[in-house]
C-alpha cells in the first residue's frame, strides 16, 4: 500500500472518467494491484521492510505464488480492492484459490473492482459483471461474456476449432 514508482504510462483515457468517492462506509484498507507492476511492488515491499513489518520475500517465490501471496496478505474485510487482470500471473488452479479468497472477503464486507478476462474470476458468485462493448458499459450475465463464450466454444469444439484455425 502506498508504493510510489513510475513506469511507462499505458493507461487508457477511461481513468480520467472514473472517480472513487467515499460513501457512508469507511474502508479500513485498500489495495490496487496489477500483474504488470508486481515486480516493482515486490521490490518496494522488500525495501520498505523493517523489524515491525518484515518482508514477505516475494522475489523468492514463483511469480504466480508470490502474486497470490501478496493479494492474500493484503485482503481484509471492509476493504476496497482494485485488481487489474490478476489472472495474468496465476494458473487456473491458483485463480480458483484467489476466487475463494475474494468471495470470503466480499462476504465479510470487502468490495472488489476487478478487470479480468478470466472466465474463472468472472464466475465469482453474486458478482455484478460489467461489459465494455463498443464504447458502452452495461451489466451482463456470466454466460454472455466473451471470455465465457470463447472458453466454452474451445472446450466443447476443440478439434473442429483447431482444424479451422490451423489449416491453410
Amino acid at each position: 500500500k502506498n508504493y510510489v514508482f513510475s513506469t511507462h504510462d499505458t493507461h487508457s483515457e477511461l481513468c480520467d472518467a472514473i472517480r472513487i468517492a467515499k460513501g457512508y462506509r469507511k474502508e479500513k484498507w485498500g489495495y490496487f494491484l496489477r500483474a504488470e507492476s508486481f515486480y516493482n511492488v515486490a521490490t518496494q515491499e522488500e525495501e520498505y521492510a523493517d523489524i515491525t513489518h518484515p518482508s514477505a520475500k516475494y522475489h523468492e517465490k514463483s511469480h504466480g505464488e508470490s502474486f497470490l501471496a501478496l493479494a492474500q496478505n493484503n485482503m481484509n474485510p471492509n476493504g476496497l480492492y482494485l485488481f487489474d487482470e490478476p489472472e495474468a500471473a496465476l494458473s487456473p488452479q491458483r485463480q480458483l484459490t484467489l476466487l475463494m479468497q475474494i468471495y470470503r472477503c466480499a462476504k465479510e464486507g470487502a468490495q472488489f473492482i476487478i478487470v479480468t478476462h478470466s472466465p474463472i474470476l468472472l464466475g465469482i458468485p453474486d458478482a455484478d459483471i460489467y461489459c465494455f462493448d463498443n464504447g458502452c458499459i452495461h451489466l451482463c450475465e456470466y454466460e454472455d461474456t466473451e471470455s465465457y463464450q470463447v472458453t466454452e466454444m474451445f472446450i466443447n469444439n476443440r478439434q473442429m476449432l483447431l482444424d479451422r484455425l490451423l489449416t491453410d
